[in-house]
């Protein structure tokens, strides 16, 4: 009997994989040489359909949801639960500061560069709102929004590395908590000083940093490779959704007296985050070979998928070495042994020490971190920026601006799923590459909602098209999560998590940076030519980082990422003793 059994949960793996895959990790030993070739002629059958996807009648009575399933759906409601508290201060800030009370500058500009105040509606009862407690100006305001990503950029390596050596469980759990706490302490600490204020966002910021890296490294043990583009989509749709609900129920909250009006938005999320990380810390495990309750089907499948990616990356290095070595011992090591001396090199790698100078010259890190630092100053713009440009400029009321704010990251989660599903199809089927597919989706989340933010300098104070602008064009920026998102497990499987820490604290950067820009930008100038500037600026960075991404990108896995086995090293030392 053939030693491999091919089921429709693994066709797609095997058959992307290289036809030779199963033949060299099976080793060269002539024992398994007739085993190796029926494997491989079942596999080769299998693949070209003349094969059932199940042998026999019996069919595959796996539990549902999968493992890894849930394991998806508690990233997924935790990235939603941080973003809540990122961006609820973003609508909040409407409420809490006194608008009349800053000065502004608009007498010396013409009155056709700011939009028209629009009517109040006939017959309405409703009050105006009660102005807020705070007076900050333009540039207090972006220091307040943009002290997050301070702490936020701080925690993004260390997060990173301590996902790969203690597992990403505990580092995301208590990120998450972190984040919770300092959340419910903002209204007090806004109401008692403004660097006590700045200084609980930064260390929310510093909570919330790790979040990313350690679900990244979780990725990489957790998820099989044509399973990760629209797996990572889901789970990093999160945020998305997070902003989605927040932004209407954050603006929602804040103009109702309950718990005070505004601090109520930073309370019920809080306590949310509290919630969530008692059902994460039950439900989820670090990898599939520690969790308790993973289906033995489950756990096999997820190790043999990665098996074999990591097998068709270490050929490539090895082949020529083995075939040396093949001539020159007379097949002195085994393959079982060859095996369990690579796993023994795996199992070792998270306590490595992680190649800094090979990862800071690694020319594709670089192309990965300036295209994420160029979209995050675009996605940073819209997110802290823009419902301040809906209430000054359109001039919506805090409940219009925040749904309005909400309905892009909403198109963005649509869009950012049925890109990723089309990749994985597009890849599974052999129409494009690894690398190509990354610039594609990575041009299209980049060049796309560039257009959109230099749409709205067009169409001015028409409120339709801005929304149509940011919502449909700017819905395309989720193509982001088949680009360059999963290009870190591309290049080093091995330390996804300090490579995403290392591009996501660089790119953060532009968190505080952007809404900083952008105050001295207005400077008291609450005028369409001010804004105008502040789009420009961000879809030109935007568009740069792409240019430079699609210059020098790579999908190969890297040399200092790759595992040199003890049999291995064992040859190499012996060549150079004879030599």
């Amino acid at each position: 009997m053939p030693p491999h059994k091919w089921t429709d949960e693994s066709r797609d793996a095997s058959c992307y994989y290289d036809e030779d895959t199963l033949g060299r990790t099976a080793g060269s030993s002539t024992d398994n040489d007739d085993d190796n070739e029926e494997a491989d002629d079942e596999q080769e059958a299998f693949c070209a359909g003349d094969r059932p996807l199940i042998r026999g009648t019996a069919a595959t009575n796996e539990d549902f949801p999968q493992t890894r399933h849930v394991f998806g759906l508690m990233g997924f409601l935790g990235f939603a639960v941080v973003y809540a508290m990122r961006v609820n201060l973003s609508v909040a800030i409407v409420a809490m500061v006194n608008q009349t009370a800053i000065p502004h500058t608009n007498n010396s500009v013409m009155d056709n560069d700011t939009c028209p105040i629009p009517p109040p509606p006939q017959n309405s009862s409703s009050k105006p709102p009660p102005e807020g407690e705070f007076i900050w100006d333009e540039a207090t305001q972006g220091l307040v929004l943009g002290s997050f990503f301070y702490g936020y950029v701080l925690t993004q390596v260390p997060g990173g590395r301590m996902a790969e050596v203690v597992g990403g469980k505990l580092i995301y759990g208590y990120g998450v908590l972190i984040t919770a706490i300092f959340t419910m302490l903002t209204p007090l600490a806004a109401r008692w000083d403004l660097p006590l204020l700045v200084l609980v966002r930064i260390l929310e910021g510093m909570g919330e940093g790790v979040t990313y890296p350690a679900m990244h490294a979780m990725l990489a043990h957790w998820i099989p490779p044509l399973e990760r583009n629209k797996f990572a989509a889901i789970v990093y749709a999160g945020s998305n959704i997070g902003t989605v609900i927040s932004m209407p129920l954050a603006g929602w909250l804040c103009s109702l007296d309950f718990l005070g009006g505004w601090p109520s938005a930073f309370y019920i999320f809080g306590l949310l985050g509290m919630l969530w990380f008692v059902c994460w810390m039950y439900l989820v495990y670090d990898s599939p070979s520690v969790h308790p309750r993973i289906s033995q089907s489950e756990r096999e499948y997820i190790k043999r998928s990665l098996r074999m990616q990591c097998n068709r990356r270490t050929n490539a290095i090895e082949a020529p070495l083995d075939h040396e070595a093949e001539e020159e011992e007379d097949g002195e090591s085994s393959s079982e042994e060859e095996h369990e001396e690579r796993q023994q090199d795996d199992a070792s790698a998270s306590t490595n020490n992680v190649p800094w100078l090979s990862l800071f010259t690694s020319v594709p890190l670089w192309a990965i971190l300036l295209t994420q630092c160029g979209q995050s100053w675009a996605f940073y713009t819209q997110l802290t920026e823009l419902p301040t440009y809906m209430a000054n400029i359109l001039h919506f009321d805090i409940q219009s601006n925040a749904i309005l704010n909400a309905v892009p990251p909403l198109t963005a989660w649509f869009v950012g799923i049925a890109c990723s599903a089309l990749a994985d199809w597009m890849l599974a089927k052999r129409y494009i590459t690894q690398i190509n597919s990354y610039k594609l989706w990575n041009t299209v989340a980049s060049v796309v909602p560039s257009l959109g933010l230099i749409g709205i300098i067009y169409v001015g104070c028409d409120w339709v098209w801005v929304t149509f602008m940011l919502a449909g064009v700017g819905s395309f920026g989720g193509a982001v999560y088949a680009g360059n998102q999963m290009n870190h497990i591309a290049l080093s499987p091995r330390y996804a998590g300090t490579m995403y820490g290392i591009t996501n604290s660089a790119a953060n950067i532009c968190g505080f940076l952007a809404p900083y820009v952008v105050g001295l930008i207005i400077n008291h100038r609450e005028t369409l030519t001010q804004w105008h500037i502040v789009f420009w600026l961000a879809a030109g960075f935007s568009i740069a980082g792409n240019f430079i991404y699609l210059m020098f990108a790579s999908a190969e896995e890297q040399s200092w990422s790759l595992p040199i086995s003890t049999g291995v090293r064992r040859r190499r030392r012996r060549r150079s003793v004879r030599t």
